[in-house]
This record gives structure tokens, sequence and C-alpha cells, in this order.
């Protein structure tokens, strides 16, 4: 029954959007490709909507899908025959394919990102029917409309149902390639071209998993022919479909942004007309604000995770963004020149896309012709997104465009030679040398790649569970969280396991800021760089304040933090007032922690060190003071403090001055009892369990002293072990 679970929820998703991309194009296009796209976009909107509303049930998904189904037969019904030419030539290479990603894509889902947040946020909408603020997971505020679109199948089908409709964005792109070069009298040219980028094992794999790229791949192509069609035929009608299928990128996946500028450049530019740039707009907006709206209203920046010191929140720090972008623009690459051959041959960037697109400069051939400077455009603009993340998938979205040019790029050689040789030949050569067998011959042992063909694990003759112990890394260990850990608790982890296979709520130390707070409180316990051993003491004249700033003056990569501050005279520490008020910039949130008389909080700026950021205690009234004590770790050499002072209200002509301009450092010993307290402070914020990893940093002082943390071992499965804290 599982294998017929698993067809009857990928089929009833790619229905449900061709019928509505059929109500949607009308007449105007009986393109499939151009119908499933359009289609997924509205229906991606429709479950994004049952969601907000907190009505995303099986049985909600089902009626609505059985309308588009019944308004549309009419439509679906007119459609012409499509016509195939020549099949003995591309249908042997496109069938073998077919077989090996059809079976794969219904094989048990197990891939890194599909296991980890792709599906298992979609699992989790499902299980609490809509949308709830989620604040421990950067993930979970991309946009995420081809999720939309797992979940639906998911409802049906689950893991695998949403793995094949990301296959079926694989077929409809290479549909769609062929038929526009079709449309533009080049169908060899379009056949070979489909085949570079169907045949490609890194697009493969890519797209028989819960992954975004080949769906954003897909939608990208079909803005690109739809507005050549408009182009061609000024349809009003298609100005919807190309504003939805624009707003849709930037949905499916943020680096597809430049789709939206693109469209309404490319409309603007052709009709010189507003009101149909303005169509454009719109409809792109349609389908790009609700996700805005929802990161508003749940993580105060529309444009989370990233742009952060544009839209200041407690939930992603500026520092942490950096770190990020930085680690994502090299992965681990000592040099930017080893990319051609890491993307194309190697695949130790997420993939390979084929040694044949080593040939890629070819394409420059094809600005000769109008149609090679229109695809150079779109590939070199749906590139841009690659100089922020260098993993391979991100040149998926313009690998289409640069596949046709390549094809068109030998306009000037005879036809005869190209058209049915050289062509030919490339993809006769790529076909062979990018199947599994053969990729792992050259390709770098650790390249995402297909392997097989698993039919015994598509049709479930092998074991579901059996097969994702042996191939999904960690799968042993999220069964042991689902079996062991109490239903609604919360697991933090340092490393990410995948979420699609259990119900428990998962925090991964790197996903929040909050979570990035429970990793240093967890260290503050054992590590003594992060214990608040460092006293740092302002010493002033003795005299009345009604507040005091604390100033930071140095640059750097470090991170300034506090544990504790009082504010002291004559050595005593002045009784905390509840009228007192405590700011700080750039990073305001967690700054009561600096006064709660628990050494194991702290608050940190959330940047790297620039001049001006500050620690400010705003008195109830006059206080006489004669200096102030900061308590803090030492892991921040490159701070540099100094005290500010204020005698009266602003208002009253109060103004700053220097009280000392730097502390006296004293190193003090580390408090008792600090893994318990730890332990205690992670449980208060409200984690129950950590599942650490054998290896791990930490993990040995865990096991070893798990009496002094007070933590107790209630789980093991090869090496990965769950404490219940105290």
């Amino acid at each position: 029954m599982q294998p017929l679970a698993i067809l009857f929820g990928a089929s009833l998703t790619v229905a449900v959007s061709m019928s509505l991309g059929a109500l949607l194009l009308g007449r105007d296009s009986f393109d499939p490709g151009l119908r499933f796209i359009t289609g997924a976009a509205l229906l991606s909107l429709s479950v994004f909507c049952l969601c907000a509303a907190g009505v995303a049930y099986t049985w909600t998904f089902a009626p609505a899908g059985a309308a588009a189904l019944l308004g549309a037969r009419r439509r679906l019904r007119d459609s012409p025959a499509i016509a195939f030419r020549n099949p003995r030539l591309f249908l042997p290479i496109f069938l073998l394919y077919f077989v090996l990603y059809f079976l794969n894509s219904m094989a048990p889902e197990f891939s890194f990102d599909g296991s980890r947040y792709h599906l298992g946020l979609a699992g989790r909408y499902l299980r609490e029917h809509g949308f709830h603020p989620i604040a421990d997971n950067l993930y979970a505020s991309l946009s995420q409309a081809i999720e939309m679109l797992f979940l639906y199948a998911y409802a049906f089908g689950k893991h695998s149902a949403a793995a094949m409709v990301h296959f079926a964005f694989l077929l409809a792109l290479a549909w769609m390639m062929f038929s526009y070069a079709r449309r533009a009298g080049l169908p060899l040219a379009g056949a070979c071209g489909a085949l570079l980028v169907f045949a490609s094992p890194l697009v493969g794999v890519d797209g028989i998993s819960a992954y975004t790229d080949v769906a954003t791949a897909a939608i990208a192509f079909a803005l690109f022919y739809l507005l050549q069609i408009w182009d061609a035929e000024r349809s009003p009608r298609l100005l919807a479909a190309i504003g939805l299928v624009a707003g849709f990128a930037y949905a499916a996946k943020y680096t597809a942004w430049i789709a939206v500028p693109y469209a309404l450049a490319f409309v603007f530019w052709k009709s010189r007309r507003w009101r149909d740039t303005s169509v454009v707009a719109l409809f792109a907006a349609v389908m790009m604000v609700p996700w805005m709206a929802k990161n508003w209203m749940f993580v105060q920046n529309p444009l989370a995770p990233f742009f952060n010191q544009w839209f200041p929140n407690p939930y992603v720090t500026v520092s942490f963004e950096k770190e990020y972008r930085h680690s994502l623009g090299w992965y681990g690459l000592s040099d930017h020149w080893q990319i051609p051959l890491q993307v194309t041959t190697f695949g130790s960037l997420s993939g390979l896309l084929g040694p044949v697109f080593l040939l890629a400069p070819v394409a420059l051939l094809s600005l000769r012709r109008r149609e090679g400077r229109q695809l150079l455009l779109a590939a070199a603009l749906f590139a841009t997104a690659f100089f922020g993340n260098v993993s391979a998938r991100f040149l998926i979205p313009a690998l289409p465009f640069v596949a046709l040019a390549m094809m068109l790029g030998g306009t000037g050689i005879p036809a005869c030679v190209v058209r049915d040789r050289l062509a030919i030949a490339i993809v006769l050569v790529h076909a062979l040398i990018s199947w599994p067998s053969v990729v792992r011959r050259y390709s770098h042992p650790d390249a995402w790649r297909l392997t097989k063909i698993p039919w015994r694990e598509a049709l479930r003759i092998k074991p579901e569970d059996g097969f994702l112990y042996s191939n999904l890394p960690l799968y042993g260990a999220t069964r042991m969280v689902e079996q062991i850990a109490a239903a609604g608790s919360t697991v933090f982890t340092f490393t990410p396991i995948p979420e699609a296979y259990t119900s428990r709520h998962i925090q991964v130390a790197y996903q929040s800021a909050a979570n990035i707070a429970s990793r240093a409180v967890l260290f503050t316990g054992f590590v003594p760089d992060y214990s608040p051993t460092w006293q740092l003491r302002f010493k002033f004249p003795r005299q009345p304040l009604r507040a005091i700033r604390v100033v930071q003056t140095n640059s750097g990569n470090d991170s300034w933090s506090i544990h504790e501050l009082q504010i002291l005279d004559a050595g005593r520490p002045l009784p905390h007032d509840s009228a007192w008020s405590l700011t700080a910039r750039p990073y305001p949130w967690g700054i009561e922690n600096i006064a709660d008389n628990r050494l194991i909080t702290f608050w940190t700026c959330g940047d790297t060190l620039h001049p001006g950021q500050f620690v400010q205690v705003n008195l109830a009234r006059d206080q006489v003071a004669d200096s102030v004590l900061i308590q803090t770790a030492p892991n921040q050499f490159g701070i540099r403090l100094d005290l500010e002072g204020r005698e009266a209200l602003p208002e009253k002509g109060g103004a700053w001055k220097r009280l000392a301009p730097e502390p006296q450092i004293a190193d003090v010993p580390p408090p008792p009892d600090l893994r318990r307290a730890a332990a205690e402070e992670l449980k208060r914020r409200g984690i129950d369990y950590l599942l650490m990893f054998d290896g791990e940093f930490g993990a040995d002082d865990l096991q070893q002293h798990a009496a002094l943390w007070g933590v107790l071992q209630v789980g093991e499965y090869r090496g990965a072990r769950l404490y219940q804290l105290p």
C-alpha cells in the first residue's frame, strides 16, 4: 500500500497543479510544462493560505484539489496532442535516465537537507495544522513555496511523495527546454540542451530529492519561456502568469529574487507601458508578500534570516550572519580557481554538473543569434546567486540557459556537422559519463550523486526503515530520540539530525541566536574561556550619577559579552531598583541578564566589535557611586572599554562624561557547581534533553561528569547519547 500512497500523493499534487495552470493560462498556452509551473504557483499559494488559517489538514487539501480537477476538466480535454519527432534518437537516453530518477525519487528520502529541514518543516506544519512562530530555526524563515507543494504531497504519501513532486519539476524543465527551442525552430538544439541538463549528475540527484534547486531552475525557465511567448503574442492573460511565476521564483528560493526585476524590466522594455509592468508587479507581489509578512510577524524581519543589520531582531545576530555568509562563499576552499573543476568534475562542492560543462564558454558563440543573447542574459542573471554560495547546486538555475546556448554556439559551423554529429556526440558522451557507475570513477568520494537503480527500495520490497538505517546518517539516533524523548519535548544538539523522521522539537546549536546562547551556556559549564572568571573594575571619584554607560571602542572579530554588571559605592553594590532600566546597542535583547545575580547567564552584543557599542544603566534617581564591576568570560581579548556617566537627566542639561578610560582586569576562580548551574539554565530555557555524539566537543566531559552536570543518560545508539536534564 505504501507505494500506492506515494504515487497518489505525488500524482495528485501534479494533477492539481496542471489543472490550476490550465485555468490560469486558458488557450494562451497548452504547454504542459508551463501549465504545471503556473499551476504549482497557485497551489503553493493556496496551501500557504490554509497554513496561515491554521486548517492544514489532509481533509482540507483533498477537496481543494478535487475542485481544481473538476474545474479544469474541459480545459484539459481541449488540450492538443503533443507531437514527438524522431523518438529513436533521443527517447532511449531519456527513458534510461527517467527510470533511474523515477525509482530513486520513489525510494525512501534520505537527502541531507531534505530529511533535515525541507521535509522536517513540512511534517511540522502538518502536525500543527499550519504556521506557528518558529524562532529557533533560521531555515523556517526562508521562503518555502516549494515546501508548500511538498506539504500537499506529504499529507497523502509522506516523504517520498514530496521528493517525487520535485522530480516532476525536473521533467517539466526538460520538456520546456525542448518546447522553447522547437518553437524557435531549433528542435535538435533543444533536445540536446534538455538532455545535457537532464543527465547531469547533480541535476539528477537534486531533482529526485526533497530539495528546491531544480524546481527553482524550472520556474526560472518557465518565466523566460513565458516572456518569449508574451513578446510574440502580447496576450494580457500572460502578464498575470508572468507576474505569478516571477514571484514564485522568489518564494521558492531567495536566491532567485532576480526573476522579479528581470520580468519587470523585460515587459517594460518591450511594451513601454506602465500598465503592463504594473500587472506583472501586482501578481509577483501576490506570491512574495505573504512570505515577507509571515517573517515580519514571526521574526520581525521580512527578509529573514538575512539582512539583520537592516531589520534588527533577537532571533539571528549580525555576527552570525557575517560568519554564515563567509562560510557559504568558501566551503573550505583555499582558492576560488578550484571551483570550475569542482563543480563540473570532482563534486566536492555538493555534487558535479558533468565534465561536459567545462565547454560552457562555447555558449558565447550563440551571441550571434537573438535567442542566444536572450539565453545568455538569463544565464548571467540567474547565476549571480552563485557568488554568495559556491555550492554547485546554486548553478542549477542558470544551467538550462547555458546548455541551450552551448547547443546554439556552433551556428558558425555547417549545420550538418553541428546538428547531426557534434551535438549528438556531446550528448552521448555526457550521458555515458554521467551514469552513476561511471561518475564514481572520476568524481571525489564525497561527491553527492546517485549510485544505483533502487527498485526494491522504491517498491518497499526492502523495508524503508532498514534502508534508512543503512543509508541515512544519524537516522538511528533520530529514531532513538523519537522512542525515548517524551512527546512534546525539546532536544538540543550540536549536530543536525533528520528532523523529518521525528516529531520531537529539535534545537540545533547554530540555527538561532537563542540556540547559540544555549550552546554558550553549555560551554560555560566546563570551558575555561567561557567561564566568568574575568573581573573588570572601573574606579572613579565618588559622585552622584543618574546613568552609567560602558562603551566599547575597538574594532575586531571578537564578540563582546557581559555576565554581570554591578554599580558600587564604597565596595558595596547598589541595590537594584525596579525602576532601573537597561539598554544596549546594537543588541538590546537579553540585556536583563547582566543584572539577574546569576553568573551563568549573560548578554552578548550580537555583532563583531565596532566602536560605539554600549551597555547603559539608567538609574531611577541620583545615586552615589565610585566604581563599576563587570564579570565576564575571557574569550574576548579584543574588547576596549570606557566608562561614561551622567549626573542629571538630558532635559536638565545632563551630558555624558568619561568616568574611567579603562578597567583594571583581574582573574578570579570559576564559581562552584558551574556545570550544574549550566544544566539548570538550559532546562529553564525550555530544553529537556541533550543529544551528544562521541567525538563532539564537550561530549567526553558530559559523559565523564554526568553527576556534576546533574544529567541522566537515557539512551545511546552507536555513539549518540541522549541525556535528560534535571
